[in-house]
């Protein structure tokens, strides 16, 4: 009985045992395989996707240019009075809107009077020199016609000398008008017509020229009716300025408005500061809601002058160390510099040794290497 059980625990063990080691020779084959296959895998090549091309050609990209400008008065000036006065009188205020010619204030200046009176006197006296010697040469020339009463030296000396009286009258006339011309600068009066926009003197103010008698002008005079808008264009952007383009500008004053304006003046060189070109629009403002001094937001536009080769912006590869655009040429990729120029809604201009035609790769990277093949 003993060794019936035992014969039946060793057949058991037994194939427990074998049971045990198939499932482990099982298990250590299937991990080979799915070891094998991604060693294999992973050493299988990717495969490289098909490139999405297109032909290269030639178009006109315009864009425009979003910049601050300025408005100012087409038109400004600022008065000082010539000479060392008092305001006597003055005939406009800040606002006042005043005609060309208008007298604006007036001076006064009592040694220029005196002045006046001295210069008429010389005036007076050196006609009345002249007067006598032109006569006594005369009567002299009328006794000469007697044979042997006047030599001619004494005709020639009272010729000269009326002559040299005659030149003394002439100064004393130019010195008195240049006296009398400077009573008018005793008026101010308006250049041009426009708007009075500040005054800086009272009545029985000391004024003068600039720097001498007076730090601030008397008035400022602005023509407000009449416009400038003006705008500094960055040098990248100057080769496409137009003088008859026409811009649109808005102003926070007015921001439901847009107001337009054409190109009327291009400074034709750049700035020093700001290395940028000045341009000028007139802007009529009858109604003057448009003020002096205000920021415009102002478009401009660029419209291109001649055909560039344009590209999407995916075809231009941007790397640290060059810009290039890959084209396929004979099944491979060739690395082609460029040098961007715009660019407007997904497009660019590029500029290179490219032809019309040429088979360029839409989207590009550094990853297609030059002279890979190209499905």
């Amino acid at each position: 009985m003993n060794k019936m059980r035992n014969n039946i625990s060793l057949t058991f063990f037994m194939a427990l045992h074998t049971l045990v080691a198939a499932t482990l020779f099982s298990a250590c084959s299937s991990s080979d395989g799915e070891g094998s296959e991604k060693k294999d895998a992973k050493q299988a090549p990717a495969a490289t996707a098909p490139a999405e091309t297109f032909s290269l050609e030639r178009g006109r990209l315009s864009t425009a240019l979003s910049t601050p400008g300025e408005l100012i008065a087409y038109q400004q000036v600022d008065l000082y009075a010539k000479e060392n006065s008092f305001v006597k009188k003055l005939y406009a205020d800040v606002g006042s809107e005043v005609r060309e010619g208008q007298l604006l204030a007036s001076l006064e200046a009592p040694e220029l009077g005196s002045q006046v009176a001295s210069a008429q006197s010389r005036v007076k006296s050196q006609e009345a020199i002249y007067i006598a010697s032109k006569a006594n040469y005369q009567r002299l020339v009328e006794t000469s016609k007697t044979p042997g009463t006047i030599s001619q030296n004494d005709i020639d000396q009272a010729d000269a000398r009326q002559k040299s009286d005659l030149a003394q009258l002439e100064a004393a006339k130019s010195a008195y008008s240049q006296v009398a011309e400077t009573l008018k600068y005793l008026e101010i009066r308006a250049p041009f017509s426009g708007v009075i926009s500040a005054r800086n003197v009272n009545p029985g103010a000391y004024v003068g020229p600039s720097g001498k008698g007076s730090e601030f002008p008397l008035f400022t005079l602005q023509e407000q009716r009449h416009l400038r808008l003006v705008v500094s264009v960055p040098e990248a952007y100057t080769g496409y300025l137009n003088d008859r383009n026409e811009v649109k500008f808005s102003v926070k004053a007015l921001p439901n408005e847009v107001f337009h304006a054409r190109v009327k003046r291009l400074a034709g060189a750049l700035d020093n500061k700001l290395r940028a070109e000045r341009i000028e629009m007139d802007v009529i403002n009858e109604d003057k809601r448009l003020l002096p001094g205000m920021v415009a937001e102002v478009n401009v536009p660029l419209p291109a002058r001649d055909s560039t080769f344009i590209v999407p912006s995916t075809a231009i590869v941007n790397s640290t160390e060059r810009i290039f655009v890959i084209r396929v040429a004979g099944g491979k990729a060739q690395w082609v510099d460029v040098k961007p120029g715009r660019s407007d809604k997904g497009k660019v201009e590029v500029y290179g040794d490219l032809r019309q035609g040429d088979t360029i790769i839409k989207v590009a990277s550094e990853e297609r290497r030059d002279g890979s093949p190209v499905k």
